[in-house]
């Protein structure tokens, strides 16, 4: 399978490791992608940039029986193809692309078009890539619950009632999370959680993701939480 991928650091690596050897891939970040003559030949295109050139979707759409994984978190499909006016037949999938999340057992993915789920499923598993298909929502469901108690935590931690270190030690003992929310914060990145939580809030206008100023705070000085 000859597969084109386009990310930035880290997702690209874990995305590297997660198609392992046995295809052919080519790699560009969002600089060398501008190279790219043509996508001929291509079977998949892993593409977690969209967001910076979504008019490439109608390239992509040439590819008939390629499949097209694109950044599923900041956008919905369907925001994305109304965006571009987009008309044309693609097999579109969102991918939980947030740094930590690609390299889970089972990809998290969305589809713009519920018609392709058999062909899509087919498709993971020739990567020996189980995935788990959620709606077609901005934040999808793993990052919205991440990054939600991200937010919580952050106002715990700007009204005083705990410090860092002692609000993710209490969160990974009573709950057995893996990591405590600041600790998630710094590997999924900072810019990653603001601009995500701004987008879920902009598209439900649930109380629940609007960001802490304290974390926004953050954000703006491009600052890591340890």
């Amino acid at each position: 399978m000859k597969i084109l991928v386009i990310a930035d650091e880290p997702q690209q690596s874990e995305l590297l490791k997660k198609l392992g050897q046995e295809h052919k891939i080519d790699v560009h970040n969002e600089e060398s992608f501008y190279s790219l003559e043509n996508y001929d030949g291509y079977d998949a295109i892993f593409d977690l940039n969209i967001d910076s050139h979504t008019e490439e979707l109608q390239e992509y759409a040439n590819l008939r029986n390629a499949v097209v994984i694109v950044s599923g978190v900041k956008s919905s499909l369907a925001e994305l193809v109304y965006m571009e006016e987009f008309e044309e037949d693609i097999t579109l999938v969102g991918l939980n692309d947030l740094p930590g999340f690609i390299n889970r057992e089972k990809a998290e993915i969305s589809l713009l078009n519920e018609g392709d789920i058999i062909k899509v499923i087919a498709f993971f598993k020739s990567l020996n890539w189980p995935a788990i298909i959620v709606k077609d929502r901005v934040g999808m469901v793993t990052p919205r619950i991440v990054l939600m108690i991200i937010n919580e935590a952050s106002y715990t931690l700007q009204e005083g009632t705990a410090n860092i270190e002692d609000i993710d030690s209490s969160m990974k003992l009573g709950t057995n999370y893996p990591f405590g929310p600041f600790e998630w914060s710094d590997k999924i990145g900072i810019g990653n959680v603001y601009e995500t939580l701004e987008a879920i809030y902009h598209d439900t206008h649930d109380e629940r993701y609007k960001v802490c100023p304290l974390l926004k705070t953050k954000y703006l000085k491009n600052e890591m939480w340890y």
